[in-house]
């Protein structure tokens, strides 16, 4: 198995070289030269790997159709090492909740930080542990957070052997909870760097530290974003988990809601679909910064500028340039780098937008790629909160309730719709306590964690302090 730049590099790699890489050498994204194809047989394999030998053998038996670099028994130890109990607190890891006809909750945040995040930042750090010491390397990781994946890296790479973390999020504009679970850390490997603006700044920043390819080599930079292949193909395993429990047959299809805003989430239903995953419609949920919202109703891609992102109740999506999309754009343009290229090198750098509506392409993605999506405002969450709680007696975080909120609008009858659940509610504690008057119920291990000592550094949206900070540290 090779991987290949959305943006037509011609070299080809395998899977452990793009694992520590993260962007390709023209800035463009790795994906696989083909999507491994899943028939019934094998589907109904791993249907039956799910329920007899749990989750950590269904990842292998996925991950292993993608990485043919490390041997099956290393592979499957790790899944096993990643994928249990202890780390979870459930032995389903992923299980299905039911709210009303239809309608599930796909719970995705029973990890060490209470977020999505950690379904695949900890195999990423297992990974990462693995091939670092077959190599005898170091790794110097470059990150972008707006709330959760800092933390689950954070939390996935305390410790380990050959690894730092340099953690870029925007000043001010997490949760203090969220703050607190990366900034409370005082591991030596772990530097947490807040920028002045907003989550975009940062993700630029890793983007230019990234094609600074001298500066990279020198420092041995990788990233953990889900611009990082290896994280997105974690995620693929939690759709095909999601489908095995909520159907019986593999002629049953199912639809997903997955609350977006840098589309890596469902970029990752979108590779399960294109593997044969028997998914009806992906359906991508924003909030008021509705970028990826406005493609798919008008085909127009604009991407925002700091002044115009909004500051949301559900903050880790106020996101206006959406990384992984590339990665969407570049299979809808039947996997064309050249004109990948020219959009998001060339016109996004130029004039912030690219318009396909007029592209014969573009009707794909509703048609052959499944993809809906609709929008929730902070009024519509705090409305979503509260009615799941009457009716259901279930809290839910503020992102899973965009999701919620917009898979109502695109249900099917008699057909699942599974709600990607995004984090649990006491990371936002401020907006369940507007929604429901009292406050989310806290695990006891992250009592008093906004009193504990910070370890931050708070710095100028500039590439240059950025890479000087790293420098600093790791010579």
């Amino acid at each position: 198995m090779l991987y290949l730049s959305t943006r037509g590099h011609p070299q080809r790699k395998r899977f452990c070289d793009i694992l520590l890489e993260g962007l390709a050498p023209d800035g463009g994204l790795y994906l696989p030269e083909r999507y491994p194809q899943v028939d019934g047989a094998l589907l109904t394999r791993l249907r039956t790997a799910y329920h007899e030998q749990g989750y950590a053998e269904l990842a292998f038996q996925i991950l292993q159709l993608f990485i043919d670099d490390i041997p099956d028994a290393d592979l499957r130890a790790l899944c096993e090492k990643t994928y249990t109990a202890e780390v979870f607190g459930t032995g389903e890891i992923v299980p299905l909740r039911h709210l009303e006809d239809g309608l599930w909750l796909e719970a995705l945040s029973n990890g060490p930080t209470l977020a999505f995040k950690d379904m695949a930042m900890q195999l990423l750090g297992n990974l990462f542990e693995y091939e670092l010491g077959r190599r005898g390397e170091q790794l110097n990781i470059l990150g972008a957070t707006s709330g959760d994946t800092g933390s689950a890296a954070e939390y996935a790479m305390r410790g380990k052997q050959g690894v730092r973390v340099f953690m870029t999020s925007p000043h001010g504009r997490m949760s203090a909870f969220q703050q607190a679970q990366m900034f409370s850390l005082q591991d030596e490997n772990i530097h947490n760097i807040a920028i002045e603006g907003v989550f975009d700044d940062c993700q630029d920043i890793v983007k230019a530290v990234s094609n600074d390819h001298a500066f990279k080599a020198k420092y041995k930079i990788g990233t953990v974003n889900s611009i990082n292949w290896a994280r997105l193909l974690a995620q693929v395993v939690y759709y095909f988990a999601g489908y095995v429990q909520a159907t019986t047959a593999n002629d049953q299809k199912v639809s997903f809601t997955v609350p977006s805003g840098n589309f890596g989430n469902v970029c990752a239903g979108h590779v399960a679909r294109s593997m044969g995953l028997p998914i009806d419609k992906l359906v991508v949920a924003t909030n008021e910064n509705d970028v990826l919202d406005e493609f798919f109703r008008t085909g127009v891609y604009r991407v925002r500028g700091s002044a115009d992102t909004h500051e949301t109740s559900s903050p880790s999506m106020d996101i206006s340039k959406a990384s992984n999309f590339e990665r969407f754009v570049f299979d809808l343009l039947g996997r064309d780098g050249a004109r990948v290229q020219a959009l998001f090198g060339t016109a996004l750098g130029q004039d912030g937008r690219f318009d396909l509506s007029a592209d014969p392409a573009f009707a794909e993605a509703a048609r052959t790629y499944g993809f809906a999506s609709g929008k929730s405002t902070h009024a519509d969450r705090l409305a979503t909160i509260r009615d799941t709680h009457q009716r259901f007696g279930v809290t839910i975080d503020t992102h899973t309730a965009d999701g919620v909120k917009v898979a109502r609008e695109h249900s099917t009858p008699g057909q699942p719709m599974l709600v990607l659940e995004t984090a649990l509610p006491i990371k936002f504690a401020e907006t369940i306590q507007e929604a429901l008057g009292h406050a989310p119920e806290r695990p006891a291990r992250f009592a008093g964690i906004e009193d504990l000592p910070k370890r931050v550094q708070v710095m100028a949206a500039d590439v240059q302090q950025v890479k000087d900070y790293i420098a600093r540290h790791c010579d």
